[in-house]
């Protein structure tokens, strides 16, 4: 981290790297995306605080399952409405839509493990079965 002319904190894409635990080529990617906008000193990045903390958001996001689109949908109305109230009201739709999504694959979970615990069962009565027809004929 280093401070520019205006005491603004300023970090390299390594030491965001560092930071997150992520690789530089994420970073890049991220700004390829349009969601990171570093400025420029000949070849090298200069990322700003707005810069981390979108970072920031964008691997909580990531860990919420958010998409990057919905990332981005987030950060542009963020941009264009500074009290945040129209991306508050996104968020909340998109927590209710991960929050549903997810509820469906808990229950599709809770069927399939109904399922394999009763193919198992039939398994090992099929075992027993025939382990009792073997001791019967022997």
């Amino acid at each position: 981290m280093s401070f520019n002319q205006n005491q603004q904190a300023t970090f390299s894409i390594s030491d965001l790297s560092k930071e997150f635990d992520i690789t530089t080529r994420s970073i890049r990617f991220y700004e390829d995306q349009g969601l990171l906008k570093p400025k420029r000193r000949g070849q090298t990045r200069i990322y700003s605080l707005k810069d981390k903390v979108r970072l920031k958001l964008i691997l909580r996001g990531k860990r919420l399952g958010f998409s990057l689109a919905e990332t981005r949908r987030l950060f542009e109305l963020y941009d264009a409405d500074k009290t945040s109230t129209s991306q508050l009201h996104t968020m909340l739709e998109l927590v209710e839509e991960k929050k549903s999504a997810l509820e469906q694959q808990m229950d599709d979970i809770k069927v399939v493990l109904m399922e394999l615990n009763s193919a198992e069962q039939q398994c090992r009565e099929a075992l027993e079965a025939e382990a009792n027809s073997e001791a019967k004929s022997a």
